[in-house]
């Protein structure tokens, strides 16, 4: 299958094309790590500041990469999100161990990312939630339910990739979705990028510079 996009920045420019013009207060939050990069050219585009979002993925244990959930943080707020069909499976205990594991990340890197400075109010912003794409929506719904306890004026997500039937589920959730291309077949993030390797801490920070 086609890939679209050399890398995550040039999936951002694109992305900003279909967003187009966002009327409002708007700030952009990239979702760390992957989503940051692509949201340093959208925010560029959009004329908008630029912050991260710290969103970490509760990972099965033995299987990292099937979600039992997610969470994020906004401020001192913690949003976490249950998959069902994966967390009525687990024992509570071990359901806790990862999540205090993946909230003691997520803190850490607030710290490697920002330092001592605040997050930006999102209060009464059009805020556009960028990432590097959509598998699950895990990790994205988190993120919209972390950033609507603070009350924006509007929540956007907006992503170069992602699966047509988690898109269509955030809409449930969010003011709008932009999902750039949807994927007949829809395998993973990866596959609509030549150049898919991780991002670093390094490379998050020298982002939220620009």
């Amino acid at each position: 299958m086609r890939r679209p996009y050399p890398d995550r920045v040039a999936a951002g420019r694109v992305l900003a094309t279909e967003l187009g013009r966002v009327p409002g207060s708007v700030l952009v939050l990239g979702l760390a790590r992957g989503g940051v990069p692509v949201a340093a050219p959208v925010a560029v585009a959009l004329g908008a500041e630029l912050d991260v979002l710290i969103v970490r993925k509760l990972g099965l244990p033995g299987q990292p990469e099937l979600a039992m959930g997610a969470v994020a943080g906004v401020g001192d707020a913690l949003q976490v999100v249950r998959n069902e069909s994966i967390a009525e499976h687990v024992a509570p205990d071990v359901l806790e161990e990862v999540r205090a594991a993946e909230v003691r990340e997520l803190r850490r890197r607030e710290h490697a990312y920002r330092g001592d400075r605040p997050p930006i109010d999102v209060r009464d912003r059009v805020v556009v939630l960028v990432d590097d794409g959509l598998a699950t929506g895990a990790t994205m719904r988190a993120a919209v339910e972390a950033v609507r306890k603070q009350r924006p004026a509007r929540v956007i997500v907006a992503v170069p990739v992602g699966a047509a039937d988690t898109c269509r589920r955030l809409e449930r959730v969010a003011d709008e979705v932009v999902c750039a291309w949807t994927p007949r077949y829809f395998n993973a993030v990866g596959q609509a990028y030549r150049d898919f390797a991780p991002v670093t801490d390094d490379a998050v920070r020298a982002a939220l510079e620009t």
